[in-house]
């Protein structure tokens, strides 16, 4: 492939990591994401297809995204899910598949996504304690979860990275805890800070990640660290690797300078910012019977939209959709 035919944005970034929501809805209604009662998702009928989705990556693909990542919501909801790992998995040009859970569904499915071609997983667990657990998601399942996890590692999952919101005064008291269970499991952990991502997000009691992570170094000596997937964390390890942490800063040492990715929502939109509202409607692209050619056309000129930075300091109560609305 040559680079001309690569995406890279109007500041040089090139954009190699789609992040896929399949869909908009989830079991659980976190207190930073989803709203609790809330009921606004989107319509089925204006769901992608799975023939729609696999267009549309494979257009990516041909310019050079290699990474996508499925997202929700919750994608273990979304009926066949594993026929559409598959599909996507056998794209050329997509090398690397992986999918974020909540894993209350996991336990079931794990040994038939690894089959399908899921490479990594990315589990969301905020709290090991039952009832902070369920305070947090708004539902007791905290062993639904743990099931899953373990569900993963017998599937033969790795690596498992393990996603923990970090929120003051609600769990910030467990970071030793879960750094114990994950270098008990052989997780990584990676700790991310809240973001102003609708009213959840913005009411979301965000701790500043730097004193941990300096903490964290000097009671571990942890040195600079490299994991597959493409995101945004910066990682550590430990001088042996028995153990690695990462941190998801968008707000104290943001990585906008970087930023290799775009977010496919359900419905179609393109969004091209976590923290800003440019965005490109695909479907009604797809379903006027635009071609393959069309179809790049767009997804280069919404690549010309993609921001600098976001301004989730300077303007917090900008982005009012949540965030299992744009694709996790």
């Amino acid at each position: 492939m040559s680079a001309d035919t690569k995406l890279q944005d109007r500041f040089g970034r090139r954009v190699e990591y789609l992040r896929l929501s399949v869909t908009d809805r989830c079991d659980l209604r976190c207190t930073y994401c989803i709203p609790e009662g809330f009921k606004n998702f989107e319509e089925p009928a204006h769901w992608l297809s799975f023939d729609e989705i696999e267009r549309v990556i494979g257009a990516f693909a041909r310019m050079g995204v290699s990474k996508v990542r499925l997202t929700g919501g919750e994608p273990l909801l979304r009926r066949k899910l594993p026929e559409l790992v598959q599909r996507l998995n056998a794209l050329n040009g997509v090398t690397d598949l992986s999918l974020s859970t909540n894993a209350t569904q996991l336990a079931r499915h794990a040994a038939e996504l690894k089959k399908a071609g899921i490479s990594r997983l990315n589990i969301s667990l905020d709290s090991l304690d039952p009832e902070r657990f369920s305070q947090i998601v708004r539902r007791d399942c905290l062993d639904q979860v743990l099931a899953g996890l373990m569900a993963a590692k017998e599937a033969g999952f790795a690596p498992i990275k393990i996603n923990m919101v970090v929120m003051k005064d609600v769990n910030d008291n467990e970071i030793d805890d879960m750094v114990a269970f994950c270098i008990e499991h052989d997780f990584t952990l990676r700790m991310i800070e809240a973001m102003p991502m609708g009213e959840t997000g913005r009411n979301a009691q965000f701790l500043d990640l730097q004193p941990v992570k300096e903490r964290l170094q000097q009671r571990f000596g942890l040195i600079d660290g490299v994991m597959a997937g493409g995101g945004p964390a910066r990682y550590l390890k430990t001088p042996n690797g028995a153990f690695t942490v990462g941190f998801i800063t968008p707000l104290s040492q943001h990585f906008c300078d970087t930023c290799n990715r775009v977010r496919l929502s359900v419905d179609g939109t393109l969004y091209l910012c976590l923290g800003q509202d440019e965005s490109l409607e695909l479907r009604p692209l797809l379903r006027a019977g635009a071609s393959d050619i069309e179809l790049e056309e767009a997804i280069r000129a919404a690549i010309e939209l993609k921001p600098q930075r976001h301004e989730f300091r300077e303007n917090p109560g900008q982005v009012v959709r949540f965030m299992s609305l744009t694709g996790g």
